[in-house]
């Protein structure tokens, strides 16, 4: 009676593990779905470079700067949670040795500087901002990017297209293959964050408020969806 149940048993487990095994059966599709919005922020990393004999005068001009700038955002508006140092640094600089000298590199100054990358959440700011902190002293700008403050509704809308798109995919396969499509078997997101748009610095000093041009930022979403199917239209 053990042998039998032992038996019984067995038989349970490898034909579970058989099931497992086989392979899904259906049309596998991928689906995109991508919208143009306007932007409605944008974030710069900027800052105060400057060299010096010493590396006290370096920094304290440096630090000078810096300040005279955070004064000038806050009298714009911009929050204390929107702005956060992202480098801060002082190095050696040392004198241009020939190729062929065995002379040690000896310091002739030092160079320091800080940055701040700033959230600016008004665009029509953004211009009035970049020459407020230039005429200040900001000589140091390492990126301009526009993006949404909340972009969670146009991610929705692209979903929604994205799994439009791979119904209509699975639909034309299924029909060029004689097939009849059924129900979603599964579905996995593969989107990942909204990237916001960077500009070229260059461009954007060639005249502040001329120059800059948010235009439009694209929300892509992507889904991977797999559906049966039976033979037959």
């Amino acid at each position: 009676m053990k042998t039998l149940r032992w038996a019984a048993s067995l038989w349970i487990l490898c034909t579970g593990l058989a099931m497992a095994q086989v392979p899904e059966q259906g049309i596998i599709v991928t689906g995109e779905g991508r919208i143009s919005v306007v932007p409605d922020m944008a974030t710069i990393t900027l800052g105060v470079r400057e060299n010096a004999k010493t590396a006290k005068e370096a920094m304290g001009k440096v630090t000078e700067s810096v300040s005279a700038i955070l004064d000038q955002l806050d009298a714009l508006g911009v929050a204390e949670k929107d702005r956060q140092t992202s480098r801060f640094y002082l190095n050696p600089v040392y004198n241009n040795r020939p190729s062929n000298t065995e002379e040690a590199p000896r310091v002739t100054g030092y160079e320091a500087g800080n940055s701040v990358t700033v959230t600016i959440r008004d665009l029509k700011a953004l211009g009035e901002m970049l020459d407020a902190v230039i005429d200040i002293g900001a000589n140091d700008f390492n990126g301009l990017s526009f993006g949404l403050q909340n972009p969670a509704p146009a991610m929705a809308v692209a979903r929604k297209v994205a799994v439009a798109d791979a119904v209509e995919r699975a639909g034309q396969l299924a029909e060029a293959a004689a097939l009849t499509l059924g129900t979603v078997l599964r579905m996995t997101e593969n989107s990942r964050g909204a990237p916001p748009m960077a500009m070229e610095m260059a461009a954007m000093r060639s005249g502040m408020n001329d120059a800059i041009a948010s235009g439009e930022i694209d929300i892509q979403a992507q889904v991977t969806m797999v559906f049966a199917i039976t033979p037959g239209i």
